[in-house]
């Protein structure tokens, strides 16, 4: 095997060293418990205001238990808890997604050239109020929104695992003979 061999791509989170639990675990219940907790917050009405915290309080526990560095987490959570409130007023707030994306990103340790596909749910939060008017319509706009949002992550971490070429070689001007 040769030195020049390149290695695979690894998440970077991956890398960190945990203080508790496992790596998959961590994400897989994190996850699990960001969209349980948004979904619960969602499900909350008038005659049913204890989803409002009890939906917000599993969505932070949700983003505190990814792997990840501890101040990327602890720096999300509070606006990423807030935006969830905000969906509370039907469709024409899907844009304000971009604050988790965002937060996912950071939290997923996503290199700067990933960046770029936060205009996918931009986009979205431009062409679902389009599509879903009204309260009513707010199960679809998330549907749509959580496709969108989903695309847009893989998309940043398959730029993530890119290489960039390396910079060319400069010439020294008296080579050593």
């Amino acid at each position: 095997m040769s030195a020049d061999r390149v290695r695979a791509w690894v998440e970077p989170t991956r890398s960190l060293p945990l203080h508790w639990g496992r790596y998959t675990d961590r994400y897989l219940m994190g996850l699990v418990l960001i969209i349980a907790g948004g979904i619960g917050l969602q499900a909350s009405n008038t005659w049913a205001n204890y989803f409002l915290l009890q939906g917000a309080l599993v969505y932070a526990i949700g983003w505190s238990i990814l792997p990840s560095r501890g101040w990327r987490r602890a720096v999300i959570v509070a606006p990423a808890t807030g935006q969830l409130w905000l969906l509370l007023t039907g469709p024409y707030s899907v844009m304000t997604l971009v604050v988790p994306y965002l937060a996912w990103l950071l939290v997923r340790h996503r290199p700067l050239r990933s960046y770029v596909t936060v205009i996918l749910p931009i986009a979205n939060g431009f062409i679902v109020p389009m599509l879903f008017v009204g309260y009513g319509g707010m199960l679809g706009a998330l549907g749509v929104s959580l496709a969108v949002l989903a695309i847009s992550a893989w998309l940043a971490r398959l730029l993530a695992s890119t290489k960039r070429p390396a910079p060319p070689a400069i010439p020294q001007a008296n080579p050593v003979p």
